[in-house]
């Protein structure tokens, strides 16, 4: 087309991290004149790649100087910004929103991905959270598709009360078994992203993933217009969205309160 000026370099690892340093050294090679990535993994990929292509990062693994992208959100420094899904900070409402739901919660089994620094600090944060609220966190870090069986099974001989999914490349290419098996051991089960909850799952508690984008997309055409990463502060959400599926607590013989349908952002019957 005429008026097309912009080409997309497209590069997707599934559940292979391994893949990631090679396709950003790829991507890197190809001389791009920005990297915008959608997972904390890759994001540190694209940084280990290159010092001087700058970096957007989106769904960051929630804490981006602890996961070391940034110096700092207000001052990133050096060639990487991007928009944070705060997935840390909302840990707790997760949780606090699934207490709500079942108030005889004791022990929440949590499935992630130990290949992500991001969703071990997700873990991490969970974990406190759990104490809390008078419970605890059983956790089952992943590594590879295959780790769902044995988590599974490991459920069944110490049955949680619920479920907390956090969501990246492995466990979403995994998600139906995990609905499954909660289906069939009638398990509460929560996620960070409300298409999950559309698809059956009973809460998630999310940042606005368009508001993300939206962001993200700003901030590449500041860069595209000459601002440098360092001097773009890295951006937060700052819109929230609580979903829950009523025919879902229904099968399990939940009844959400009055107080939580009436603070959801959409609610599915």
């Amino acid at each position: 087309m005429p008026d097309r000026n912009v080409a997309l370099e497209l590069r997707a690892s599934g559940d292979h991290w391994e893949q990631l340093p090679q396709l950003a050294k790829d991507l890197v090679a190809s001389n791009v004149d920005v990297i915008l990535t959608f997972s904390c993994p890759a994001a540190i990929a694209a940084k280990n790649a290159t010092t001087t292509i700058p970096i957007v990062v989106t769904e960051s693994g929630g804490d981006p100087v602890a996961t070391g992208l940034v110096k700092n959100l207000s001052r990133p420094s050096g060639n990487v910004t991007g928009v944070s899904d705060m997935a840390i900070e909302l840990a707790p409402k997760r949780l606090e929103v699934l207490k709500d739901m079942v108030p005889t919660l004791r022990t929440v089994a949590m499935l992630w991905n130990v290949n992500d620094l991001g969703m071990t600090l997700r873990y991490q944060s969970a974990a406190d959270a759990a104490r809390t609220i008078g419970a605890r966190v059983q956790p089952f870090g992943l590594r590879e598709s295959e780790d769902f069986d044995e988590a599974f099974a490991s459920m069944v001989r110490d049955p949680p009360d619920a479920i907390l999914m956090v969501s990246d490349a492995l466990t979403r290419l995994n998600r139906q078994r995990v609905y499954e098996f909660a289906a069939e051991h009638r398990l509460p089960t929560t996620y960070e992203r409300a298409n999950y909850v559309r698809e059956g799952g009973l809460s998630a508690y999310s940042p606005d993933l368009d508001e993300i984008y939206d962001r993200a997309t700003y901030l590449i055409d500041r860069i595209l217009k000459g601002a440098k990463p360092a001097d773009l502060p890295f951006e937060q959400p700052t819109r929230f969205h609580l979903s829950i599926n009523l025919k879902t607590a229904k099968a399990l013989g939940i009844t959400v309160p009055a107080s939580v349908i009436a603070r959801a952002d959409e609610v599915i019957e």
